[in-house]
């Protein structure tokens, strides 16, 4: 869950818990040794991670988060790890509407993701499973909060 621009000097307050198999492997969130302005927890197994912010940016401080689409029919072996999709983001120079039009180019590279991500002025939600929402790869509405799991923005899930 996420509030964007909802409490005042907050731009986006999040909570979220690691959406992966308790036994594979993580790292708690701190700085990474290879990029110290990177705070996230560690997937050690993939070498990504599932959430984090990045003290620099080309517009300043940024936040990616990660959720895993299950749809076990779809899942492919030799998809890349999509923990890398908030780490590349974090330790890039893109900006959120670039990186997202990158992803957009190429949405089967990956598993099913939901991948949140932006600056403390623009905060953009992504999906390679949600061509048909008008919301996908644009800035979202300030002043809400909004839920997301293991399906698209805001779909209700047990």
């Amino acid at each position: 869950v996420f509030a964007w621009h909802v409490v005042p000097g907050m731009p986006v307050i999040a909570a979220a818990n690691r959406d992966e198999f308790y036994d594979r492997p993580a790292a708690p969130a701190g700085p990474w040794p290879q990029a110290p302005h990177v705070i996230a927890g560690r997937d050690l197994q993939g070498g990504g991670s599932w959430m984090g912010v990045s003290l620099t940016g080309p517009t300043g401080p940024r936040f990616a988060a990660l959720t895993n689409i299950r749809a076990p029919q779809e899942r492919r072996l030799d998809a890349p790890s999509r923990g890398a999709l908030v780490a590349d983001y974090l330790r890039g120079e893109l900006d959120a509407a670039a990186y997202v039009a990158e992803l957009a180019a190429r949405p089967d590279l990956y598993n099913g993701y939901n991948l949140v991500l932006g600056d403390r002025d623009t905060l953009y939600w992504y999906s390679n499973r949600g061509k048909d929402d008008p919301r996908n790869g644009q800035p979202l509405a300030r002043g809400r909060i909004y839920g997301i799991s293991n399906g698209l923005l805001d779909t209700p899930w047990p």
